[in-house]
Parts: structure tokens; sequence; C-alpha cells
């Protein structure tokens, strides 16, 4: 009886778990295929915006060439061929990983990508520690002391962090830690004999911190450290305000809920209902909340370099936009496009891995 009761069993749950797990496969086949056409909307429109300021190449040289030097370096690199003609040759190129050569400095964009895009993700690392470090504990705060003193305080500082430009936030942060107290560096990745030191290294990564634990010299990572400190608050702050409104929301409904009620009336004590039993259903929703925001990381690295001189793909972004330098741009353009994209597929995976329930 007990056999024919396993045999049973088993045949029932198979056809269940194979349906589960091609439900499983097929949401990630379908996430997967979307990393495509996400990539190719978000460079074609920079590709055609880019195009409505007119061309890199009178912006650079313009004022320096006659009007038959111009036409001649136009017709070289190609800007005077049909629109649509220039676009199906980018796509064709950008397919085999050529991103073309900056028109400013001549140097080819993937060498602009591998130089200074290690500083970007270093930056970005950063700020979403900050963000976690500071968005979750207070939204865990908010929810306990919910409609108090504190919890409406929390509330306006969420809503000041996410609608204060953050650039405005670097220069504050400047003002007051880099100029008026003196206690932290108020530009720069680090200080120059210490970027020195670390460039000089036999092998780099372009990540100073780990450059800088490589070498195992302490002065090298305290001051790369504290040169992280302040832009990493800057751009951090931007989604810790997101963070804390959205535990604060989850945190206040897993509360209410039965088997935390059960907990409370066996008189579970209120610190350990939050931590140990409210918490972790709570920060589910935060997981696809951090895809999402690699995105606003990304754009607001543009204004956090560039306040604090941080050289990464932000600073060098903003740069190649004032000279309107079409390849330099494109190709910065289209690695965010493929890191935002790549960075939701995971945040899909895990998401789905935790909650069966997003797949369907």
């Amino acid at each position: 009886m007990s056999a024919l009761t396993q045999e049973t069993s088993g045949a029932v749950a198979s056809p269940a778990d194979g349906a589960a797990g091609y439900g499983f496969a097929r949401h990630l086949l379908v996430r997967f295929l979307l990393i495509v056409p996400t990539v190719l909307v978000l460079v074609s429109l920079v590709f055609f915006l880019m195009r409505l300021t007119g061309d890199p190449i009178t912006a650079a040289f313009g004022d320096r060439l006659t009007p038959d030097q111009l036409q001649a370096k136009l017709h070289q690199a190609g800007y005077d061929r049909p629109l649509l003609t220039q676009y199906l040759d980018y796509l064709r190129s950008l397919a085999t990983g050529d991103f073309g050569r900056t028109v400013t400095d001549n140097q080819p964009v993937t060498h602009v990508l591998g130089t200074y895009g290690a500083a970007t993700v270093e930056l970005a690392c950063y700020a979403l520690l900050v963000a976690l470090l500071t968005g979750v504990p207070l939204g865990m705060v908010a929810a306990s002391y919910r409609d108090r003193a504190a919890d409406a305080a929390l509330r306006l500082f969420a809503i000041l962090t996410y609608a204060t430009p953050v650039f405005f936030v670097g220069l504050l942060l400047k003002l007051v830690f880099a100029i008026w107290l003196g206690w932290l560096p108020s530009s720069g990745r680090a200080s120059t004999s210490v970027q020195l030191f670390l460039q000089n290294q036999t092998s780099t990564t372009g990540v100073y911190l780990i450059d800088a634990l490589r070498s195992g010299d302490g002065t090298a990572i305290a001051d790369v450290l504290r040169h992280a400190v302040l832009p990493a608050v800057a751009l951090g702050l931007l989604v810790s305000g997101i963070l804390l409104r959205l535990v604060r929301t989850n945190l206040i409904g897993t509360l209410s809920a039965d088997y935390v009620d059960a907990a409370r009336s066996r008189g579970v004590a209120p610190l350990r209902l939050v931590t140990r039993h409210a918490t972790r259903p709570a920060l589910i929703p935060v997981v696809t909340v951090l895809g999402l925001q690699i995105a606003g990381l990304l754009g607001g690295a543009v204004l956090t370099e560039t306040t604090f001189e941080w050289k990464g793909l932000g600073y060098e972004l903003a740069h190649y936009l004032t000279v309107r330098d079409f390849p330099a741009v494109q190709g910065i353009v289209a690695l965010f496009a493929v890191v935002v994209a790549v960075t939701n597929f995971l945040v899909d995976v895990v998401a789905a891995l935790i909650d069966p329930r997003v797949r369907y």
C-alpha cells in the first residue's frame, strides 16, 4: 500500500514539476530576448537625436577649416551620406563590436569604454552600498514607528533625497565636508601620488580600491576610500530614498500579516517581530527595484562624476556631449543600455527564483 502510494504520488508530481520547469525556462527566455530590442531602441534614439544637433565635424573643426577641407572631412567620415545608410552601417559595426573612433581625439571608442568604465562601476558599487545601508534600515525604523514623528521625519527625508538634484547634493557635500570642515577631498578618485602608484602596478583592474588592496599599501587604501565618500553618498542618497519608502510600505504590510499577529500573540518582542518575522518577506520586492535603479545610478553618475571630477564614463559622456562627438556618445550610451538590460534580466532571474508567481 505504501509503495503504491509513493508510485501514485510520484506519477502525479512529475508532470507538475515538468510544467513548472517549462514555465521557468520560458520566462527566462522571454526576458533574455527582450535585451536585444531594449538596447536597439535606446541606441537608435541616441543615433537620431544626435543627428538633430548637426554633425560633429563641423562642431569640432568648423571654425578652423576652409569649406573645401570641411567637406572633405565630412566625406571621409561618411557624414554626407543618407541618414538611413549611416544608421544601417552603424548597426552593422555595432553588431561586430566596432564602436568606431572618437572625432575629437581620434581614439577607439572601445579604448574609452575600457579606460573609464571601471571608474563608473566602482562609483556605482559604492553608491549602491550607501543606498542599502541607509535606505533599508531607515525603512525598517519608519515602519516600526508608523505615523509617529520619526516616521514623518524619515518620509520627508526620503522625498528630499529623491527630489533634490544629485549635483546640488554633491555641491552641498563638497561645501560642508571638503571646504568648511576640510575632512574629505573635494574631487578626484585619489591623490596624484596614489594615482601614479596604482597605475604603475604590474597588473591593474582600473578599480582603484581593488588595485590598492592588491598592493597592500594602507595609505593608498585609505586615500582611495576618502576620495570615494562624498561622491558615493551624493549618488547613493538618490536611491536610498526610494528604498526607504519601499521597505516601509512592504514592512507595514507584512507586520499586519496573520503569521506576524500569531507571533505577536505569543509575546514575541517588537524588535524581533520586525527583524526576524517581517523583514525577509518585505525585502523581496527590493531586489526587483534595485535592478531598475541601476539606470538611475548610471544617469546620476554623469552629474556626480562631473561634480566631483571623478573621471569615469559619466564624466567622459558629459565632455563628448559638449563637443557633439557622435561615436563616443553612441558608444557610451550603448554600453549603458547593455548594462541596464542585462542587470534587469539577472534581477528577473533572481525574482523568479525567490517568488515562482512571477513566472506566469
